[in-house]
């Protein structure tokens, strides 16, 4: 009953309104040597303005309720006064009930973005029309942060974000963005969101959500019974595997997931971790050497 008030009193309103992001924002000029560091202070700025500062439910959310992200844009190339190439990295983290402890829900890296932005332009999205890629960016990224909370609390309950995330990459196709097309590769955020509402991925979402509150949100209550709920959640992986091999969303779940996997089963109670270790070289092996530190 404890857990569920924790859950409810996440998502039910409250009478002071306030926006549902905490979200640091950092750009990394590095890469382009010489710079106009006061262009890329303001566009920091504004981006940071934009995510934390727009309303994107009709939710309200206190300040201990907002979903702790970051967002890094590294700027590799200028390829105009005002156009940008380069590479994105979200990583979104959310509490675990009745402990100081934050899980890493994604880590995701957006390889190839590019945008235009005009120091102090207001950022604007539509709905229905392009405006530009770097307000569909924020906004995709937005819904996709949400979406991920979201599957963590409820089966499947991020379905509406990531539905708000696939209308966002249908307007800005219009644009011509890379990123934003089937066409454009296999790890794209085109394809992120494509999987997440997939029929066929739905046993991510739902490894996703017993993950969390099947195992991490019970580990006060019983660790040992919360641990299981994990190993079979992981478990759960190796027949979506067997269907589509190294997929997407199981490289998303491992670049995610993995340390903390390995912290969770090298100590506490003691759990038949065989069948676990079996599944995780299987399913993904370029981390075997992290699996190895699993006590069996």
């Amino acid at each position: 009953m404890r857990r569920f008030v924790f859950i409810l009193l996440f998502f039910v309103g409250f009478n002071a309104s306030s926006q549902e992001l905490n979200c640091t924002v950092f750009i990394n000029d590095a890469e382009i040597g010489v710079s106009n560091k006061s262009l890329f202070e303001t566009m920091q700025n504004d981006i940071f303005e934009y995510l934390n500062n727009t309303k994107w439910t009709n939710s309200t959310y206190k300040t201990h309720q907002k979903i702790n992200c970051s967002l890094t844009i590294n700027i590799l190339e200028v390829l105009a006064g005002n156009s940008f190439r380069g590479s994105l990295q979200l990583q979104i983290s959310r509490p675990v009930y009745n402990s100081t402890y934050s899980t890493p829900i994604l880590n995701f890296n957006d390889n190839d973005i590019s945008f235009i932005y005009q120091e102090f332009q207001p950022l604007v999205y539509n709905e229905v029309s392009f405006e530009s890629n770097l307000s569909s960016l924020l906004t995709f990224y937005a819904y996709t942060i949400l979406g991920y909370q979201a599957d963590t609390f409820g089966y499947k309950g991020g379905e509406d974000f990531f539905k708000k995330a696939e209308n966002v990459m249908i307007v800005a196709q219009q644009g011509g963005g890379v990123g934003w097309n089937r066409i454009d590769g296999n790890y794209t955020r085109y394809m992120l969101n494509e999987n997440l509402l997939s029929p066929v991925y739905e046993q991510y979402r739902k490894s996703m959500y017993e993950y969390h509150i099947l195992g991490l949100d019970r580990m006060v209550d019983n660790s040992t019974e919360a641990k299981e709920s994990i190993l079979n959640s992981i478990v759960g992986f190796e027949k979506l595997y067997n269907d589509r091999p190294n997929n997407f969303l199981i490289r998303v779940f491992m670049d995610t997931k993995s340390d903390e996997i390995v912290d969770l089963f090298s100590d506490g109670p003691k759990l038949d971790t065989s069948k676990l270790k079996e599944v995780l070289s299987k399913i993904y092996p370029s981390y075997d050497e992290k699996w190895g530190e699993i006590k069996i």
